[in-house]
């Protein structure tokens, strides 16, 4: 109805405005001509290598841009945000790490949904690693949010390793924020959270609740099933007789 659409709008502004009100420094933005064709935040990026050595980039992304993003691709229908890093630690002489994105039409909505199908880290040239991406979508004219991002199994929207190399590292992005698509103003569009309505606390609480509803209600069901003597032996009369066939 127009009334839900109106509604759903709204949350959305007041979480694009929130976003916004809260960025520390600005996004990165890629841009074509006098176009920007992606912009990509995140509060911080920190990779493990071989569950050891930790990189954080969070600085030299966003506040030094120390960082090549020539190589990125725009188009309407896939879009590719390159993050090159020289030397960001000893023993790593480049890091390469590459968000792909595809912008489709679904008939089941009706209308174009823009997707992070994947995050590739290449190392020094020709160590690859690709992750599949799971549960960051958002409508085309949207950007999407999550407030974590990662290889592990406890965050939202899981990084999952699609090969050898990929398993050798970890990674944590925290309020990550990106739009590939349909930008204007060069600025972010209203923000689609990542994080379904059911969050592990709320299906904690339910279960929870649940239980304990059931067992008040084989409380209450036993105290009804309880019965009372129909007879009664009056201590000053005569010895109440049972018959043997009651």
């Amino acid at each position: 109805s127009r009334r839900s659409d109106v509604a759903w709008e709204l949350r959305r502004q007041l979480m694009a405005t929130e976003e916004e009100d809260s960025l520390s420094y600005p996004p990165l933005n890629v841009t074509t001509g006098n176009d920007t064709c992606i912009l990509f935040y995140a509060r911080n990026i920190t990779l493990k290598a071989n569950n050891s050595v930790l990189i954080d980039l969070t600085n030299v992304t966003f506040v030094t841009r120390n960082v090549d993003i020539s190589s990125s691709e725009c188009s309407d229908v896939n879009t590719t945000l390159s993050l090159k890093y020289t030397k960001p630690m000893n023993g790593i002489s480049s890091l390469e790490i590459r968000f792909l994105m595809t912008n489709k039409f679904y008939g089941g909505s009706a209308r174009n949904w823009s997707t992070l199908d994947s995050v590739e880290i290449v190392q020094d040239g020709g160590i690859f690693a690709k992750f599949n991406v799971s549960a960051i979508s958002a409508p085309a004219e949207y950007s999407f949010h999550c407030q974590l991002v990662g290889t592990s199994d406890l965050y939202p929207a899981r990084l999952i390793p699609s090969n050898n190399e990929a398993k050798k590292w970890d990674v944590f992005i925290s309020r990550l924020q990106m739009q590939g698509f349909n930008i204007e103003n060069n600025q972010f569009s209203y923000a689609s959270d990542c994080t379904g309505f059911f969050t592990p606390g709320i299906w904690m609480g339910l279960v929870t609740s649940i239980v304990l509803l059931w067992i008040l209600a084989y409380g209450i069901h036993m105290i009804m099933q309880l019965t009372t003597n129909s007879r009664f032996d009056d201590p000053k009369g005569s010895a109440l007789s049972v018959p043997q066939t009651e």
